[in-house]
């Protein structure tokens, strides 16, 4: 299979985990369908990959996951109750993230077998074309969405990009871990990946953060990669396999990144989020200075009770 010059049309949202560092919220809900601020995570997502010109989703789900198909698609009774009660506003937000014909795609990944394999899962979808893999508990708030980006990159380099941003300080040991070919502004050619370098050998100080965007020579390579960390099928064995023969860039992307499957990145996607709604934003700045000052309310003062 070899390269494509295409545009980048469809993306990959693997989603089949099972989200256990935010467990047990995670039990009976899907991860990524876990709110934040006002709507579930998979919703804001799908937002970044439309605006950035994303065409086609392709979601790789596991067993019990069926929430998810169930939210991208119509909920009559719900709709007929809005509309009669006259509640257009609320309508149209509960059918805003509704897919357009053919725009949406579900596979099943039917043994947690690691990222590599859910991107495999996805191949006869892909076909032979560059495409996008978004980590959907990573959530990238960006004036110019993570994607749009990384592909604006992919469309200047012609090659694979990984999207990397600036480990916290003295804690690249914890991340996978870039090697680049000089650091020039913000996009440049790597040549290697480092998972969890020891303190002091790491070869950079940028961790892959939770888009890329790949050309199909990747999947030939998926087919037969061994596993690797935990015992899974790692995509980035096999992007350090393609690297040796394909260019690989890694751009610093330019926004915030909210790790949603941790449940302090969970609360600071809520805070962030909230904080920057269009109409509820002066809302939540008060509710959260209230909560710092030790008001139970924003409408209370210290040490007030509020009537649940």
């Amino acid at each position: 299979m070899s390269s494509s010059s295409s545009r980048v049309r469809k993306a990959v949202l693997p989603v089949a985990g099972l989200g256990t560092r935010v467990l047990p919220a995670a039990k009976t809900t899907p991860k990524n369908m876990l709110n934040v601020f006002d709507r579930p995570i998979l919703s804001h997502i799908v937002e970044e990959a439309r605006a950035s010109g994303i065409e086609h989703i392709i979601f790789v789900v596991g067993r019990g996951q069926g929430s998810i198909e169930d939210y991208f698609d119509h909920a009559y009774e719900m709709e007929a109750i809005l509309k009669a009660k006259g509640k257009a506003d609320i309508l149209a937000q509960v059918v805003a993230d509704l897919p357009r014909p053919g725009e949406m795609s579900f596979v099943r990944q039917m043994a947690p077998l690691g990222l590599g394999h859910a991107v495999f899962c996805a191949r006869d979808l892909i076909g032979d074309e560059p495409f996008a893999v978004m980590l959907p508990d990573m959530l990238m708030m960006a004036d110019t969405p993570a994607l749009k980006q990384a592909i604006d990159a992919h469309e200047t380099t012609g090659g694979n990009v990984v999207v990397v941003e600036q480990a916290p300080e003295g804690e690249t040991h914890k991340y996978g871990i870039v090697a680049l070919d000089g650091q020039q502004g913000r996009l440049n050619r790597m040549t290697g990946m480092v998972e969890k370098p020891p303190l002091g050998t790491e070869p950079s100080n940028l961790f892959i953060s939770g888009r890329y965007v790949l050309t199909p020579d990747i999947f030939p390579l998926l087919a037969d990669q061994q596993t690797g960390a935990g015992g899974e099928i790692q995509l980035t064995d096999a992007m350090a396999r393609l690297m040796k023969v394909r260019d690989f860039h890694a751009l610093e992307y330019e926004g915030a990144t909210y790790d949603c499957g941790d449940p302090v990145g969970l609360l600071r996607a809520n805070v962030a989020y909230g904080l920057k709604h269009a109409s509820l934003g002066e809302a939540a700045r008060a509710a959260v200075a209230a909560l710092l000052q030790g008001s139970a309310s924003p409408h209370k003062g210290p040490g007030e009770t509020v009537a649940l």
